[in-house]
């Protein structure tokens, strides 16, 4: 069995519809300090980040802090839109969120197995994962056979605990939630 904590980036200094891979903002730097400063007597564990720099950014005091090296894992990723054309972006999105897994086309599937299957292949070990919004979530609806795209809303910088056993996930402990707008 393994614990894994899953930590929302923190707050992006830009939207999904205006940057592709933005950083941090002034606020998500504050969060991913808060997170590291929360999280600082759980380790050392190994530190793993979605490849996009919000996730990296978010994960570098932890890193400091234990001293040790992120670990960036394309697994944990954000979701995989249909398009690059930002002002397309924001409208798939909403629709895509707005959702039930069964109503989106395969390639969604893979993405999602894609993740679970990156979680699952960490089990023996403890860690802590910097990743996304729906990463977060594909994971918690996993955890409570939830078809919806979206059954919570994890905040930025919030941690969501999950335990994966026989490849299977199971809720420890819901992160912080709060509206999440997308633009």
């Amino acid at each position: 069995m393994s614990r894994l904590v899953l930590v929302r980036h923190g707050r992006a200094a830009a939207g999904w519809d205006a940057d592709l891979d933005p950083g941090l903002d002034d606020v998500g730097r504050s969060q991913a300090r808060a997170a590291a400063d929360a999280l600082a007597d759980l380790g050392p564990l190994p530190v793993y980040s979605s490849p996009l720099r919000r996730c990296q950014e978010t994960a570098a005091p932890l890193a400091r802090r234990w001293e040790t090296e992120v670990r960036i894992e394309p697994g944990v990723g954000e979701v995989e839109s249909p398009t690059d054309d930002l002002a397309e972006r924001g409208a798939w999105l909403r629709g895509f969120m707005a959702g039930t897994w069964e109503e989106h086309p395969p390639e969604l599937h893979v993405w999602r197995q894609r993740v679970l299957g990156t979680l699952v292949g960490l089990e023996g070990e403890d860690a802590v994962v910097f990743s996304h919004f729906i990463a977060i979530n594909v994971v918690v609806g996993a955890a409570l056979d939830d078809p919806r795209v979206i059954c919570f809303a994890p905040d930025n910088g919030s941690r969501t605990v999950v335990e994966v056993q026989g490849g299977r996930f199971s809720v420890v402990e819901l992160g912080g939630q709060a509206r999440t707008r997308v633009n």
